[in-house]
């Protein structure tokens, strides 16, 4: 196990990397052989081309992002004595500026001054919200030091990573207009007609004039109007498109009445019992009924099937109309997640949330939508979960928010197969100018500068500052730290972090600025948001630029309305959370599907939006009802369908989204299937449906018990419209079935690179809707190298524009086996270790013990206890090692392995050693020619002494590299069984010098080293 990292040369300086821990395979080292434009290169005592050369000279310096392993304040569930939890209830939003949140800071603040000062770096900014981390500039070898720190999690590039805002999601989606998907279903009135949305969340605003509807009549519906709501003695019934009825029922409470519902909010309840028995009344910030305060139900809501064409006006500033994406669809509220006092963020008791499925099920909704989750993966069987899986039995469409989490890998929720789990996409920025006096122009988001402010004054948040404010809590623009006097008429530059992006624009406008600069001081994404005064948002140079030019005497800005960064849209948010699913193990491809997430106006609840009755919001929680509405529009068409055939003709009709460069987005664990398009999904050709009794047979498979006697199947045989297969040794057969929705003609295309693919039949005739064929999906390994995901789509190509795509993702394994074994020491001997044959046919070779040259050298504390070597790798390298060994066994040394390119590219730590050993290793496969960098690090020293002397080796297996004795390999032919162990035995003798590496290859490229005396 190592940690992969990344350093990476910018224009001016050095940047490193050191990304999330990885497990498996060894890195595959990328090397340049161009020499580094960076120290003084000198030869080594024992000279030769592999012998590694010590460099002098100090590396040149870069920013970078050290992250700390201490929970950021929007993560953090206590255990510092002393310090209140203040990570949100799930699905809510952090409150940064609570008091919890702002002592807690000042603890995370301390501990990345001292993880700076132990590197003698300096903290040119921080980070505490999202992340526990600060930016420093730093030397390749302060950034090794910093990785190897207890208590940091790691050091990363101060690189850009650039999210975007949207403007109108349903236009993006192709909702509206004459040939858009609402034209089409008849009008936006019959646009998810006659279908109840279910949305369980933090409650509903029935003012907002997004539910806006005629009040609920007692007369039943009639013929030309079937669909209508109407009361019947305490219940709310309306007859559904499926031929069902919903029964909701307006539940009175705080400030809540039952007149509160009317033909478009047809439910409204609310579940409480296991937050009132765990919150104390003390604590309750939240109205004791389904009324919402944080906003965020009402937001979600009307996002999914709010009214269509609601003039919105916020602040004085038009922002048009806006639709629900199934405006014709009527609503159940569900509230379960609650709100304490003193914050804005909802969360809820499980108990609650279950009590609420269960209830909207029996209801009769058609769809629910569940912008809730955990930071950790809930598992298939816990409560929630199950709940969903009788929901999707019950015929109801589940759309769930996959997390904001991103970008790391594997932190997503609400994986199981009967949810659909959505990602959120950015579109079209929102954005403004900022003009200088000095004549340089740079671009944001914004959405309050509607005309010209300025030229006025620029001056940064620090240098007018109130008495008593600490610069830090003034550049923050944090609330009572800007002295009036000095702000008055001017516009600040206020950095970004601690607290809410709006406040600092309310704290602005309380010390009487005319204008807002807000500056991100690390790459982050820009926000357009409904500031108190007009805002323009910075990234990247911009920001530093602007921070810089603020500083100088008589600066002025000019803020304008327009401008363009050219953001490519729509791309998969930063935040959003990313897979593989570690609870499905790597049987499903999550998240399945991407929608509009960033920057979604919508209606809200005024109490906890600035008295707002409209606001942007930006998650995976705004991207679930996009899907949640879309599947309400399914269902107006097609009410008979079951929820996973509409999941499926979502997926296989989705599109690629795109990457920050403008290139086509491939990464399957972010978009899923890709994002969603409503103009296609009504054709989708085929479709992949599957029912409670394959779920129940999945989870049998992956090991859970589910008490009903269902026979188990092979996860990644789950009729799922994604194909996934985590451990592919060989080959591998998977299994589908296909539903036609119309009659036609369909021939399998697999894209997939590095294997074969070999689909029976090929081709698919239907001759009416209805009709299934059972397909089998056959992959070989071929070229895909070991240990690393191939993705790629195998799509039934029918008439005219049908396409029926899905998503591949595999990762390939020919061999397991250690990666390296311990043999010993003597001059013969032998070892033996287990390997697991992926096919019938396998060919083992040995190589003999190479003993590469050796350098001495030392690392001695008075400077600074590190050495760093240039080593050589050359064409036909098949692996090798790093040996490092001390001149006595009381001391130790610890040794990392850079990848160091010159043209740009990242710097990679391709390994690590495990902490500090006398005799130290760090083991290298699948290397690229080119140059590498080793850092030495003391570790421990002899007793008495400041200095550890040692002898530094690389052990390269190539052509030309010296060897010492012989080394065999039996069985060299093994007859095999794919997924049956055999025992390989290596055999050396004659070996006169140690360490050695010997060296077992198998046909896929891979092996296993032997450390001989290691």
């Amino acid at each position: 196990m190592f940690r992969r990292k990344t350093l990476a040369w910018g224009a001016a300086a050095l940047a490193v990397s050191l990304a999330a821990v990885c497990t498996g395979a060894p890195a595959q080292a990328a090397g340049d052989t161009r020499a580094r434009p960076a120290g003084d290169v000198r030869a080594g005592s024992a000279g030769g081309p592999q012998a590694p050369v010590a460099v002098t000279g100090r590396s040149p310096s870069g920013r970078y992002i050290v992250t700390l392993e201490d929970a950021p304040v929007a993560l953090y569930k206590g255990g510092v004595d002393g310090l209140a939890a203040t990570a949100p209830s799930a699905g809510a939003k952090v409150d940064a500026s609570s008091t919890a949140a702002h002592r807690y800071g000042d603890y995370l603040r301390r501990r990345q001054s001292e993880a700076a000062a132990s590197v003698g770096a300096t903290v040119r900014g921080r980070y505490t919200v999202a992340v526990n981390g600060f930016v420093a500039d730093l030397t390749p070898l302060q950034a090794v030091r910093l990785s190897s720190r207890p208590g940091v999690l790691a050091v990363s590039p101060d690189a850009r990573v650039k999210a975007t805002d949207d403007s109108r999601s349903t236009d993006f989606l192709g909702l509206s207009g004459r040939q858009g998907v609402w034209s089409k279903l008849g009008g936006t009135a019959k646009s998810g007609r006659g279908v109840v949305v279910g949305v369980i969340d933090s409650g509903v605003w029935p003012e907002s004039a997004s539910f806006a509807a005629p009040p609920l009549g007692t007369a039943p519906p009639t013929a030309k109007d079937p669909y209508r709501p109407y009361r019947e003695g305490g219940v709310i019934k309306m007859k559904k498109a499926d031929g069902g009825t919903f029964t909701g029922v307006c539940q009175s409470g705080e400030k809540f009445t039952a007149s509160a519902c009317n033909t478009k909010l047809v439910g409204a309840r609310y579940f409480n019992d296991g937050w009132l028995a765990t919150t104390p009344p003390e604590e309750r910030g939240d109205y004791l009924s389904a009324r919402d305060s944080s906003g965020h139900g009402t937001h979600t809501a009307s996002t999914a099937a709010g009214d269509a064409d609601v003039p919105v006006s916020v602040q004085g500033h038009d922002f048009g109309k806006i639709s629900g994406v199934a405006p014709g669809a009527a609503l159940a509220v569900y509230k379960a997640l609650w709100t304490q006092k003193g914050t804005t963020d909802a969360g809820g008791d499980a108990s609650d949330i279950v009590a609420a499925i269960d209830q909207a099920v029996a209801d009769g909704v058609d769809v629910i939508n569940y912008s809730a989750g955990r930071v950790v993966e809930s598992w298939l069987d816990e409560p929630i979960v199950q709940a969903f899986r009788a929901a999707a039995q019950a015929g109801v469409f589940v759309s769930a928010a996959a997390g904001n989490e991103g970008p790391s890998k594997s932190i997503i929720d609400n994986t199981a197969p009967w949810m659909t789990t959505v990602a959120a996409s950015t579109l079209r920025p929102t954005e403004a100018t900022v003009k200088l006096g000095d004549g340089r122009t740079f671009v944001g988001g914004s959405l309050t500068v509607r005309t010209a402010v300025g030229p006025k004054p620029l001056v940064l948040a620090g240098d007018v500052r109130s008495a008593g404010t600490t610069d830090e809590d003034a550049r923050l623009c944090r609330e009572g730290s800007l002295d009036p006097a000095k702000t008055a008429g001017k516009a600040v530059v206020c950095d970004r972090g601690i607290t809410t992006r709006v406040s600092k624009s309310a704290e602005v406008a309380r010390a009487g600025g005319v204008a807002m600069v807000l500056v991100n001081t690390t790459d982050q994404e820009t926000d357009s948001d409904i500031h108190v005064v007009p805002t323009v948002h910075l990234n990247g140079p911009g920001a530093a630029d602007v921070r810089a030019y603020a500083a100088t005497p008589g600066a002025t800005v000019t803020l304008q309305p327009g401008g363009s960064t050219g953001t490519p849209y729509p791309q998969i948010a930063p935040f959003s959370s990313r897979g593989p699913s570690a609870v499905n193990e790597g049987a499903l491809i999550k998240p399945d599907i991407a929608a509009p997430g960033v920057g979604v106006l919508a209606a809200v609840a005024p109490p906890g939006n600035f008295g707002h009755d409209f606001d942007f919001m930006t998650g995976t929680s705004m991207a679930a009802p996009q899907i949640a509405g879309l599947a309400a529009l399914y269902f107006g068409v097609h009410p008979k369908w079951s929820p996973m055939a509409v999941k499926s003709a979502m997926m296989t009709t989705a599109v690629d989204t795109r990457t920050a460069s403008g290139g086509t987005g491939t990464d399957v664990y972010a978009q899923g299937s890709g994002e969603v398009d409503p103009a296609a999904m009504f054709d989708p050709g085929l479709v992949y449906d599957s029912s409670n009794r394959d779920w129940l047979a999945y989870e049998e498979g992956l090991g859970i018990r589910t008490g009903t006697g269902t026979a188990p199947v092979a996860p990644s045989d789950l009729n799922y419209p994604s194909l996934s297969v985590d451990r592919l040794l060989g080959s591998r057969t998977l299994t589908r079935t296909l539903t036609a929705t119309r009659p036609g003609v369909y021939r399998a295309e697999v894209d997939r690179p590095g294997f074969r693919a070999e689909v029976k039949p090929s081709t698919l005739r239907f001759t009416r809707a209805g009709q299934t064929a059972a397909v089998t999906i056959r992959l070989t390994r071929t070229t895909a190298p070991s240990g690393i995901p191939v993705t790629g789509h195998l799509t039934w190509r029918g008439s005219g524009h049908v396409f029926v795509r899905s998503p591949i993702a595999v990762t390939p394994q020919m061999v397991e086996a250690p990666d390296r074994v311990e043999a010993g020491p003597g001059s013969e001997g032998s070892v033996s270790y287990s390997l697991t044959p992926g096919t019938e046919k396998l060919t083992l070779t040995a190589h003999a013990p190479v003993t590469g040259p050796a350098v001495r050298g030392e690392v001695d504390m008075a400077t600074g206890g590190a050495q760093e070597y240039a080593i050589t790798v050359p064409e036909g390298t098949k692996a090798g090692e790093v040996l490092a060994t001390t001149d006595t066994p009381d001391s130790g040394v610890a040794l990392y392995v850079l990848n160091t390119p010159a043209d740009g590219r990242p710097w990679t730590i391709v390994a690590e050693s495990a902490g500090s050993q006398h005799r130290q290793h760090v083991t290298l496969k699948g290397l690229e020619p080119g140059r590498y960098t080793v850092f030495v690090l003391a570790g421990d020293y002899h007793a008495g002494t400041t200095a550890t002397p040692f002898t530094l080796q690389t052990d390269l297996v190539t052509a030309g590299s010296p060897t010492t004795g012989t080394f065999t390999v039996s069985p060299a032919r093994p007859a095999t069984t794919p997924l049956r162990p055999i025992t390989v035995t290596g055999h050396w003798s004659g070996v006169t010098r140690t360490p050695a590496t010997a060296y077992v290859e198998y046909p896929d490229g891979t092996g296993t080293l032997v450390g001989i005396d290691g």
